[in-house]
């Protein structure tokens, strides 16, 4: 019998370190976020500010790892990473 696909999950932070990054987030975002729900395998994808306006937390739910795979090599290669690659990343995979 085949093994389930596990879903990944990935959580955390987007750690601005001025508002000229915080310009760069909210001019790139729209798109990014677009782009990865169109994505096959895309469950959920979530990027909101927190009250510290420098901060935005991020969660994502992909139906398995090819599809998380595929989001991350997509990303790699888009404007988003591109613009924002300088910004911190405080993330967590889990299966």
């Amino acid at each position: 019998m085949n093994k389930p696909e596990t879903q990944i999950r990935l959580s955390g932070l987007l750690r601005c370190a001025s508002g000229n990054e915080v310009e760069i987030v909210k001019t790139h975002l729209p798109d990014h976020i677009r782009l990865t729900k169109t994505e096959p395998g895309c469950i959920s994808f979530e990027v909101s500010q927190t009250d510290d306006p420098l901060v935005w937390r991020v969660e994502e739910v992909f139906s398995d790892r090819a599809a998380f795979d595929f989001h991350q090599q997509r990303t790699r290669a888009s404007e988003w990473f591109t613009a924002t690659s300088m910004i911190q990343r405080d993330y967590v995979v889990t299966e």
